[in-house]
């Protein structure tokens, strides 16, 4: 046995190991792929295991996230900050061994994955971020940024409609420096590939503009590194390399869905081991696989950043500025100057707050060099575009504007890769009601904490003509209910200012902003703590508080007039602005009794969506004017007359109370 059939022994009964010892996991292509990725990681992939978050690495996602058992041997062996113990630790309480990759877990992670078919366009994102600045900071005889992205998957990858939106786009977008890995065993967890799935993958990738190598034995490292070498000379193309692999290698039930995702047991696990030559006790790395990871993985890497470092503190003294833009974006440093912003927003002025929001998308990009902007088709309609920034494109990686075409599912995980790599901060706008499609990306950026920004236009049945299909109900409730996701919905101008600066600067959860397609009118007088605080006193009672009426976005105003109404009629209300629960929710119990006293039951709460989730602040002695059904089509105006959302209905609504 030489030394790379040793290693590549070593890391299968590593995983075969842990997963026994855990009685749960995914053999199967952890034994399948793990020639693979020992050819990766020990002659290609760029990394510093002393420094996993070296930005100059390449980075590396696990699209099939189910193999993380080979990962973490890999990264173990690598020299990572993963010990033993924590392999011994495999999917338990607390571990940092999770049966996903999680990033912020562990060390040497640069995605979570799992969730099939968002590998490829995570990916995406990555190596579109590494173009852009690459294209931004590199100077002659500097090329300080200058790294691929790689990517494991199988065939559920493949099966995924998500994955074909991401490298569609990464083709057309010439993005040479992404290359995936494709475990093509034919197994999926149901049977054979054939009972879903016959269509010829490597013709639809050449398609998209890809370069497809096939690689006829998975076990052929000598076949993959040729193949690896071959697509990092073509520079234009992104790589599919086609892997003809066996799943569950090596075990009595290889080839077959049975060791897709069952522990492989002692006497198969024993067998298998045997079979690659390995007969050593569970959990046995032989002296001569460290000196091999060391020697090709962690020296290799660890020259590579010494060298790496040389330059840029010459860059540094060269291009001062330059480093210094870097450095800050690469920190996450952004900020909003909100006083200079507020001047453009008279009190009394009209307007969408889509329309605002793309002034305020302009001084951001003004403030902010390495802000991105994009949209999913809908620039016209969300006001997303930068003016003056350029379309980003294989003819122009300087372009601050990206244009995701009608791929909502692949525009968030893209941005959500964009976001990893680090660098840039990149907001993307579509339509309210369409989040459903890219809501399982946007759960991944919760469970990241990815300060990735949504601008979500058409908020509600104002959308008017387009009917129902396009009149958001749930939608924002769906949000609402998301974990670690910063939700706000501004009444005017002035608290769009404040949500917009409050998106830019927050670093550990995504933010989606809720904007009308109507004109609303400035007249909240919001400050930036108001804003903060999700919920604050609008228009405050005269004298005695007799009542609360709670609105957030375009019927703040409408709760407001009626509250003049009120007063006339001998009702002393008291109007709360509620542009996010969730910041409300984080505040104080004295903070919330000033604004939503206990003491005071009669509340009525005010939003043309669901009422799903109101009930908790307008409680159940209060009343809800809402939208609890489809909209239908008609202009604007019209719907919003017919669903009661009038003056004189809130005033109606409050009195029968």
């Amino acid at each position: 046995m030489n030394q790379s059939e040793l290693s590549i022994a070593t890391i299968r009964s590593l995983g075969i190991d842990m997963i026994n010892k855990a009685n749960s996991g995914h053999p199967g292509m952890v034994l399948g792929s793990a020639p693979a990725l020992y050819t990766l990681f020990t002659n290609e992939l760029k990394v510093n295991p002393k420094d996993s978050s070296w930005f100059n690495r390449d980075r590396f996602v696990l699209a099939s996230g189910h193999a993380s058992a080979l990962l973490y041997s890999l990264l173990h062996l690598s020299g990572f900050d993963l010990s033993m113990d924590d392999l011994k630790q495999f999917r338990q309480w607390n571990s940092r061994t999770p049966g996903h990759p999680e990033y912020h877990v562990t060390d040497g992670v640069d995605a979570s994955s799992g969730p099939l078919g968002q590998g490829i366009p995570t990916a995406v994102g990555m190596a579109l971020a590494e173009r852009y600045l690459a294209n931004r900071y590199n100077k002659k005889d500097y090329n300080i940024i200058d790294h691929y992205t790689y990517v494991l998957c199988g065939d559920g990858d493949m099966e995924e409609g998500v994955t074909y939106e991401g490298a569609s786009l990464a083709g057309h977008l010439s993005l040479g420096k992404l290359i995936v890995l494709y475990d093509s065993n034919h197994v999926t967890l149901d049977g054979p590939l054939e009972l879903a799935f016959s269509e010829n993958v490597k013709k639809r990738f050449e398609a998209m503009g890809w370069q497809v190598i096939n690689v006829n034995d998975g076990n052929d490292t000598e076949a993959i590194l040729k193949a690896i070498k071959k697509a990092k000379k073509d520079v234009f193309k992104p790589t599919l390399i086609i892997m003809d692999t066996v799943i569950g290698y090596g075990s009595i039930n290889q080839g077959t869905n049975t060791v897709h995702g069952a522990p492989l047991g002692e006497i198969d696990g024993k067998n298998a081991k045997l079979s690659y030559g390995f007969d050593h006790e569970d959990f046995y790395v032989p002296d001569e696989v460290y000196d091999d990871f060391n020697s090709k993985v962690a020296l290799r890497g660890q020259k590579q950043y010494k060298k790496w470092q040389k330059l840029v503190n010459n860059y540094k003294q060269k291009y001062t500025a330059e480093a210094k833009e870097l450095e800050d974006a690469i920190n996450d440093q952004y900020h909003l100057d909100y006083d200079e912003l507020m001047k453009q927003f008279p009190e009394g002025t009209s307007e969408a707050t889509r329309v605002t929001s793309e002034k305020i998308i302009n001084e951001i990009a003004k403030q902010n060099p390495n802000f991105l902007s994009g949209t999913a088709d809908l620039a016209s309609s969300t006001k997303t575009v930068i003016k003056d920034g350029g379309r980003f494109g294989c003819d122009n990686y300087a372009g601050r504007n990206l244009y995701f075409g009608i791929r909502e599912f692949a525009m968030v995980c893209i941005m959500n890769g964009i976001t990893l790599h680090k660098g840039l901060k990149v907001a993307s706008g579509g339509f309210l009601v369409f989040s459903d499609y890219f809501k399982a990306a946007l759960r991944m950026s919760c469970l990241m904490k990815l300060p990735i920004i949504l601008p979500l236009s058409h908020d509600s049945i104002a959308v008017g003509e387009d009917g129902p299909t396009h009149q958001p109900i749930e939608q924002l409730a769906m949000l609402r209910s998301m974990v670690n996701l910063q939700v706000i919905r501004a009444a005017d101008a002035y608290e769009m200012c404040a949500a917009w600066k409050k998106a830019i600067e927050t670093k550990d959860k995504p933010t989606a902003l809720i904007l009308t397609r109507q004109n609303v009118e400035n007249i909240t007088h919001a400050t930036y703590d108001d804003v903060c605080h999700g919920a604050y006193i609008v228009s405050s009672e005269k004298e005695t508080l007799d009542g609360i009426l709670i609105a957030s976005g375009s019927e703040v105003a409408l709760a407001i007039k009626a509250q003049k109404i009120l007063l006339e009629k001998g009702h002393d209300v008291r109007v709360v602005s509620m542009p996010s629960m969730d910041l409300f929710d984080q505040q104080s119990n004295e903070y919330k009794e000033s604004v939503l006293p206990t003491s005071m039951r009669k509340r009525l709460g005010i939003e043309m969506s669901s009422d799903f989730g109101w009930y908790k602040y307008v409680g159940l002695d209060g009343q809800m004017m809402c939208v609890n059904e489809f909209g239908k089509s008609a202009p604007a105006s019209k719907m919003i007359e017919n669903y009661g959302f009038t003056v004189d209905h809130v005033v109606e609504k409050y009195l029968e109370m």
